[in-house]
């Protein structure tokens, strides 16, 4: 499937109409679905029905945006009225929404096509989507590997091309990693820049949503149109919005006007050696197109891990403690008094790793170990923030593997969630501060798996990160490989 502007351009030129585009996906969906499963929730009458939209305003001689017509997958723990919003929870498998979280009602404004929702790992919880209480999404690279998490759905349907770009939400490298492991594009956006209104919560402090595409250009044109202040997200950013496809540009600025910092601490043990290797020869590409390329250094990193595990559980304890079969999702009907239906409704309702982080995170903040965890990580994390401005004062663009590893095989690290964890290590420290940073595929190892490089940026940087990130993509022929899966 082409690009957002080529089938834009398509569309325009009546060469093809968004009837046939949305016909085209919905068949690789047949197609696919039984061996990926990255989708949850397939709306085939609803998006042809939007289509036929698209294409009545074209025949009317009405200009078209971007989007208008171009097939777009939400993960799905983002609301969407009278469709269902499982999050890959049986607790909430009957739930559909009354409302749309804003960035679905973006896209609908925009007048993209809302082909279906796609599988995470539940309640955006995991790193590989194998957490899901429905089924496991497979990686088109290797369908015996996992595409990554929790937004793995999401990343394996746009690398898949089941759709063109996609929407997903990232706590602690959620977006990124999988865009790393399926060999797409990435961003998580500054935290505050996308209204997280209607995202089912996680963690507050954390989650934000972001783009999924196939290319750099892609990822913007999908950002631009959800970014912005929304007066119903009490977190949401006021500030202007650019026009992020100004900055994409095949040539970095003059030479050594763009500084870029190596942070240290994410190269060395744990790492494999083709990803290594993949980074450090993106990095000399960098340079050769123009960068001036120094290595910083940002000692508390390595915290980060540790920090999230009791920051993020403990916004989840609370986030979660809704789900008690009251108000809404599951109920329990055999319970002799409330207390009883609190708990088997709990217990039935929520997966293992779910009851894992609530358990962790209603520990943290217990009376007699809120100061010895939950504060002592706070503190950490203004260590990281610090960190960062520190490094941000010798760069403009931070450089790091997006994960350690390559996608590991399905089952491979499901009895051992410390592991697990620590894919996450190059990610979780962005989130901690808030920043915005874009996956960018840089190559494959021996087995042909693709490889990430995190592009990290200051606050409200994304242009910056954008225009690094569409210089590399244009110089190097990682973006037009395909799976075999698709090919």
């Amino acid at each position: 499937m082409a690009s957002i502007r080529k089938l834009h351009q398509q569309l325009v030129s009546k060469e093809r109409s968004a009837v046939e585009i949305t016909q085209e996906a919905l068949a690789r969906l047949e197609v696919l679905e039984p061996k990926l499963k990255s989708f949850l929730w397939i709306g085939a009458e609803a998006a042809l029905e939007q289509a036929r939209r698209v294409d009545a305003k074209i025949a009317a001689g009405e200009e078209i945006g971007p989007l208008e017509g171009i097939p777009v997958a939400l993960k799905d723990n983002l609301c969407t009225q009278g469709v269902p919003t499982t999050c890959a929870s049986r607790i909430l498998e009957n739930f559909v929404p009354p409302y749309n979280a804003t960035v679905v009602e973006k896209l609908a404004a925009a007048g993209a096509v809302i082909i279906g929702k796609t599988n995470l790992d539940e309640f955006a919880m995991g790193s590989s989507t194998e957490n899901s209480a429905y089924q496991t999404t497979a990686n088109p690279w290797d369908v015996t590997r996992v595409p990554g998490g929790s937004s793995g759905g999401s990343a394996a349907a746009v690398a898949a091309e089941e759709c063109v770009a996609a929407l997903g939400s990232d706590t602690g490298g959620s977006i990124r990693q999988p865009a790393s492991f399926c060999g797409v594009v990435g961003m998580k956006p500054t935290y505050g820049l996308v209204s997280r209104y209607g995202l089912v919560a996680f963690a507050s402090s954390l989650d934000q949503i972001g783009p999924f595409g196939r290319t750099v250009e892609d990822a913007a044109i999908l950002l631009e149109a959800i970014a912005g202040y929304d007066p119903k997200d009490a977190t949401s950013i006021k500030t202007e919005i650019p026009n992020y496809l100004d900055c994409l540009k095949p040539n970095l600025r003059p030479k050594g006007r763009l500084r870029i910092g190596v942070i240290q601490e994410t190269f060395g043990e744990g790492l494999e050696p083709g990803v290594e290797n993949a980074v450090k020869a993106a990095i000399e590409k960098l340079q050769e197109l123009g960068a001036q390329v120094q290595v910083v250094s940002c000692p508390t990193f390595r915290y980060g891990v540790p920090a999230y595990y009791v920051l993020a559980p403990s916004e989840a304890s609370a986030n979660l403690a809704r789900y008690d079969g009251v108000k809404y999702g599951m109920r329990v009907p055999d319970a002799d008094n409330l207390l009883t239906m609190y708990g088997k409704t709990r217990a039935r309702g929520f997966g293992a790793e779910v009851k894992r982080r609530i358990t962790i995170g209603t520990y943290a903040l217990s009376a007699g170990y809120y100061d010895a965890y939950y504060l002592k990580a706070q503190k950490v994390r203004t260590l990281i923030k610090r960190d960062f401005e520190k490094a941000f004062a010798q760069a403009d663009i931070l450089v790091s593997p997006t994960s350690p590893t390559t996608a590991f095989t399905q089952g491979e690290k499901a009895d051992d969630p410390l592991s697990m964890y620590l894919l996450d290590l190059m990610t979780i420290p962005v989130n901690l501060a808030g920043l915005p940073a874009l996956s960018v595929p840089c190559g494959f190892d021996e087995r042909g798996l693709p490889i990430g490089m995190q592009l990290i940026g200051n606050l409200l940087q994304e242009s910056t990160l954008f225009e690094v990130a569409y210089a590399y993509e244009q110089s190097t022929p990682w973006h037009q490989k395909k799976p075999i899966l698709v090919s």
